[in-house]
């Protein structure tokens, strides 16, 4: 089972008001999507974020966004730049890889060997 991972790729201070207890200390975060498995690890492009007061530590949703914290929103994420979606194979993947290399090798070293006489 492949195991998913937040990866923060930016992080900004908002000095705009929290909709809940109106103090101006908010914190933008920017997370992109790794999911590590046994034979492959992937990064995706799919990026999340999240906004949270750090005065009353509630998580604020766009529902409650005010316009002012909407425009800062989109000037960041648009200088968000996420890591290219690809995929890489892990040190397990190599060493199956190179192990059934050698068990195919010494088969077909066996066979053109022909029988063993005693």
């Amino acid at each position: 089972m492949a195991k998913e991972k937040l990866v923060t790729i930016k992080e900004a201070s908002l000095s705009n008001n929290c909709p809940e207890c109106f103090n101006q200390d908010l914190n933008l975060t920017f997370f992109q999507k790794h999911t590590y498995g046994r034979f492959f690890h992937k990064t995706t492009s799919e990026v999340t974020n999240k906004l949270v007061c750090n005065k009353c530590k509630s998580s604020i949703y766009p529902v409650s966004w005010t316009e002012d914290i909407e425009r800062m929103f989109n000037y960041y994420q648009k200088t968000v730049i996420p890591e290219p979606k690809s995929s890489k194979p892990t040190l397990f993947f190599y060493v199956l890889i190179l192990l059934l290399v050698a068990i195919i090798a010494g088969a077909v070293y066996l066979y053109l060997a022909g029988p063993i006489e005693y």
